[in-house]
């Protein structure tokens, strides 16, 4: 393992750090922050052994994607992305597939990472608005990385029951593949989403699955499911939460508690991005309620 970045993860990920000092570490280290800043973790900076590998593995595959979902969303700042996050990612990903080929975990990370990335120009219009799923010019998707995506998957799907990662990509090509929003499998999404929180029972994961829900049964099955994990302390905090309850609200017709939701999901939001676009539907609610 000569590549020094795929080392600093694999470093990050010592068993005796929390996950989420994992992550935070790898997310300094990988990003240039210099390995003395970090010295007063007391942890012995050694590679695993090749017999260690296989446990740190899960935890340097969950390190990477979350590597990508923070440059794919930049948590807070101007931009929507921060790509250099993202293309780093897709970086480890592919050097961590040369270091385990024989891994259909790896490949189904590696095959996620391009499925997500290809769409990186297409979510903003010129003006940096955000642009939903269902607005984005799907002609401007990355062919070849589309293509990649859809190479690799099928053998991570092949050989036994399909991994977390390898279910996620699979939940994604179905929008990938539409010819338009309104032709994706929405039905065949709900299937995969079933099985994803079978191996991977996260209320994230639960609260993703909601999405495909009110499109195969209708906002108000969705929102009763989205009201339920509310109770999940895990999502205390987590601004999609609202933002996801305030859309099916608004979908319902119920546009005074939508608007409520909104201002929650505003309150818990940092990225500028996405502030104007909870900020843009707030007010449409505010408008449609008092019109109504």
């Amino acid at each position: 393992m000569a590549d020094d970045p795929l080392r600093l993860v694999f470093l990050c990920c010592h068993p005796a750090l929390s996950p989420e000092a994992q992550v935070a570490l790898t997310l300094r280290l990988v990003c240039g922050v210099p390995t003395p800043d970090v010295a007063a973790a007391r942890i012995s900076f050694r590679m695993p052994a090749p017999a260690e590998l296989p446990e740190q593995l899960d935890a340097v595959r969950t390190t990477i994607h979350l590597l990508f979902t923070t440059g794919h969303t930049a948590p807070s700042g101007e931009s929507l992305t921060r790509v250099s996050c993202a293309e780093r990612a897709l970086e480890l990903a592919r050097l961590l597939r040369e270091l385990v080929p024989d891994s259909r975990e790896v490949r189904g990370l590696l095959a996620l990472l391009p499925m997500g990335h290809a769409r990186q120009a297409t979510r903003t219009d010129g003006t940096g608005r955000l642009l939903l799923l269902s607005e984005q010019d799907r002609s401007r998707w990355d062919r070849a990385a589309l293509a990649e995506a859809d190479e690799l998957v099928v053998s991570a799907l092949r050989g036994g029951p399909p991994g977390r990662f390898a279910l996620q990509v699979a939940i994604a090509m179905p929008h990938a593949s539409a010819p338009s929003y309104e032709e994706t499998d929405w039905p065949q999404i709900l299937v995969l989403y079933d099985e994803l929180a079978k191996v991977w029972p996260s209320p994230v994961v639960a609260l993703n699955r909601t999405v495909a829900v009110a499109m195969v049964d209708g906002p108000a099955q969705a929102l009763a499911e989205v009201t339920e994990l509310e109770a999940d302390p895990r999502l205390s905090g987590y601004h999609y939460l609202p933002a996801i309850k305030a859309d099916l609200l608004r979908r319902s017709g119920r546009f005074a508690e939508a608007a409520g939701c909104y201002e929650e999901a505003l309150r818990l939001t940092d990225n500028e991005v996405e502030l104007a676009f909870l900020a843009e539907r707030l007010a449409e609610m505010r408008e449609t309620g008092s019109v109504g």
